[in-house]
This record gives structure tokens, C-alpha cells and sequence, in this order.
């Protein structure tokens, strides 16, 4: 049996690993953490240097940063399905990057209510909300999974922005969006890990 500790608080990105940890169906231990003194320990520091949430520490191995974590959880744990066969990759790959790199720039900066000129739209890895937004919405299909009818972690990781920016009024829930957001929600792990 393996050793996989949790670094956890709920109102952080730990909750889209805690989605990906209940999706597993393996043991692991939850440790939660108060911001503030408690990042900044030693302890927690020799985990995680940037003093950030979510951590885990499989076997020894420190893991951080949310896309890389759901990415190794489904390489350590092949047996959950979380991944698909390495020569079909190509949509997991790039959705779970997608939302690690454009939506959440974008996500943080319309949030902090700073929209990019036309200089820095050629700069930046989104370009524009509206840009970002079209192509996350190009993405979800209209049955089934990002990579097809198997639900994988490009779902926990990019279902999870899409559905903060709904829940947080960043973004209306399209009708594109809805359906995709009910098979996520419906989930009995995302029902675990969100409720």
C-alpha cells in the first residue's frame, strides 16, 4: 500500500486534488492546513517553497502545483482509468494545460479587474478573456468527456476552473457549459470532495 499525504484547505485549489484524490478511490491522508504561520514552518516549507496550497507527498516524493499533481495521480494510480493510453494523450494533455496556463492567468486578472492592452495581448498566454473563454467553451463537448466518453483528470482539472468561474459569477453558465457542468457535478467524488 502506498503512503500519500494530502496538504489540504478547502477554500484553496486543494479542492480540485481532493476531487482527484476521491476519484482515485485510494487512501490517503488529509492534512489540513490554516493559512498564514502554517505555510510559512519549516516543515511545510522543505514541501512546498512558494508556501502554497494544494501539496502531496507520495511515497516519499513531494508533488506540488495543481495541474502537475492531477497529472502524476493518474500515472501513479493506472488503475483508476484517470488517463488515457499515452498515444491518445494529445486533448488531455492540452486541456489540463490549458486551464493551468491561459484561463487561470486570465481567470486572475479579470478577477483583479486588469484587462490587457493590444501590446500585451500579443504578450500574454491568453491574449484576451473573450479569446480564452470562446476557446474553454470550444472545448466541452456536448456528451461525454474532454477526451471522449471516458472521464479522465483533464475533467477534475479543467471542469474544476469551469466550474468556479460559474459558481463565482465569472462566467454565466452557458448552455454549452451546462450539461458538461451536470455529468461533472454528478459525480458522487465531486459530491465528496466539494461537499
Amino acid at each position: 500500500m502506498s503512503e500519500l499525504q494530502f496538504y489540504h484547505n478547502p477554500k484553496s485549489r486543494a479542492q480540485i486534488v481532493h476531487w482527484m484524490l476521491e476519484e482515485l478511490g485510494e487512501p490517503y491522508q488529509l492534512i489540513a492546513m490554516n493559512y498564514g504561520d502554517a505555510l510559512h514552518t519549516p516543515e511545510f516549507l522543505a514541501i512546498n517553497p512558494m508556501a502554497k496550497l494544494p501539496a502531496i507527498v507520495h511515497n516519499g516524493h513531494v508533488v506540488t502545483e495543481t495541474a502537475a499533481i492531477c497529472l502524476y495521480l493518474a500515472d501513479a494510480f493506472p488503475e483508476a482509468g484517470l488517463a488515457p493510453p499515452a498515444d491518445q494523450r494529445h486533448a488531455y494533455y492540452r486541456w489540463i494545460l490549458f486551464a493551468a496556463g491561459p484561463i487561470e492567468q486570465a481567470m486572475m486578472d479579470r478577477h483583479r479587474q486588469l484587462a490587457p492592452d493590444a501590446k500585451e495581448q500579443t504578450m500574454i498566454g491568453y491574449g484576451t478573456w473573450e479569446r480564452a473563454i470562446s476557446v474553454m467553451a470550444s472545448a466541452v463537448p456536448a456528451t461525454g468527456y474532454l477526451t471522449g466518453p471516458q472521464f479522465s483528470a483533464a475533467d477534475v482539472y479543467f471542469g474544476s476552473q469551469l466550474h468556479w468561474l460559474v459558481q463565482f459569477g465569472m462566467l454565466e453558465d452557458r448552455p454549452a457549459f451546462h450539461g458538461y457542468l451536470q455529468r461533472l457535478r454528478c459525480r458522487p467524488a465531486f459530491q465528496r470532495a466539494m461537499g
